[in-house]
């Protein structure tokens, strides 16, 4: 029998849950089942339990590295009211609706997230809770509402954020679905200042 360092099994790990990611979120959970979850990782069904106490544990896992990785990119962005509106135009973007695999498990996932087991739920409201700080954070200052309030005002901007990429996601027609993404940017906007 191979015995792989810790290191190794980090990295398949990391492999599962970053193309486990893509797969959940182009497919939905429901969708995706273990062996095929495993299959674009490179590998076999039964190495899957070495990683994972269920599937409910690895999309727990799932959930929230999507959600750290979309509040790293903030990082990337300029602070205040401009950063905001760079988040708000960047997530109600044309290529972030035609990227479901690459883009915001809440616009792809959010549904069946409100349907997932205890585990799942909590991965998504601590990411969640993070994401409407970090933005609540930029605006800090700069707003006439503060604490709680801001951080309500934020969460709602950000309901209308995941809302809004979900309809123009289900539009056959890709004018109105652009105009629905238009109209959602300055709607967030509006929220937020």
């Amino acid at each position: 029998m191979v015995r792989y360092s810790e290191g190794h099994k980090a990295e398949t790990r990391r492999r599962i849950v970053e193309s486990a990611g893509r797969r959940l979120k182009s497919d939905g959970i429901d969708g995706s089942g273990v062996a095929v979850l495993m299959k674009d990782a490179g590998l076999t069904n039964g190495a899957f339990y070495a990683h994972f106490a269920s599937k409910e544990a690895l999309v727990a896992e799932v959930i929230g590295s999507e959600l750290r990785t979309q509040l790293a990119a903030y990082d990337q962005i300029p602070p205040g009211r401009p950063g905001i509106e760079v988040m708000v135009r960047r997530y109600l973007s044309v290529e972030h609706r035609d990227a479901v695999d690459l883009g915001c498990p809440s616009a792809a996932l959010i549904d069946e997230i409100v349907r997932g087991g205890p585990a799942v739920r909590v991965a998504y409201d601590d990411g969640l809770t993070a994401l409407v700080e970090a933005m609540a954070s930029r605006l800090e200052g700069e707003s006439e509402l503060h604490g709680e309030s801001l951080r309500l005002q934020v969460m709602s901007a950000y309901a209308l954020m995941i809302g809004t990429m979900q309809m123009a996601r289900s539009l056959v027609d890709d004018t109105r679905s652009r105009e629905v993404l238009a109209r959602g940017i300055d709607n967030v906007l509006a929220l937020l200042t």
